[in-house]
């Protein structure tokens, strides 16, 4: 008799005591403040974008010309994305994947806006991806490559 209520007392403790240790035992996700290995620390440095240098331009594009005939014909800004579009009147072609010949006066596509120069500049060029609206209203073909900066021709003395 007295283990029947040993039991009956047990098999209603029970499940209230492992309710409170269940209760006890949980841990809820906290976020640290900071990491001790930063993935990306090379990749930062220090808020600045990452620009490439001349050689890798020249290595990266599919189309490089040195023009000193360059001007800013539209932008877009607004919804989506804003990009600018400019026109090159004439120049010389330094590096060609796709095209042997390239016919003046052409545009091309940059998602920023570029610092022109007055003087001649090289211009570092890819094939457009992207932008099938007005690629073909536009006759684009060609877009900036994205890392690169406006660097000024060199005058050999």
């Amino acid at each position: 008799m007295k283990i029947n209520v040993i039991k009956k007392k047990l098999s209603f403790f029970l499940p209230i005591f492992m309710l409170m240790v269940l209760a006890a035992c949980e841990k809820k996700y906290q976020k640290p403040d900071h990491y001790e290995v930063d993935l990306f620390e090379d990749e930062r440095q220090q808020g600045k974008a990452y620009i490439m240098d001349e050689e890798e331009c020249f290595d990266g594009s599919e189309l490089v010309i040195a023009s000193s005939n360059v001007k800013l014909a539209d932008s877009s800004r607004g919804r989506g994305k804003s990009f600018f579009l400019y026109k090159v009147r004439s120049g010389k072609v330094l590096k060609t994947v796709r095209d042997s010949v390239v016919d003046y006066p052409f545009m091309f596509l940059s998602q920023q806006r570029l610092k022109l120069k007055s003087d001649s500049i090289y211009l570092y060029l890819k094939k457009l991806e992207g932008y099938r609206l007005i690629a073909p209203e536009r006759n684009l073909k060609y877009e900036w490559l994205k890392a690169a900066p406006v660097y000024s021709v060199k005058k050999d003395k």
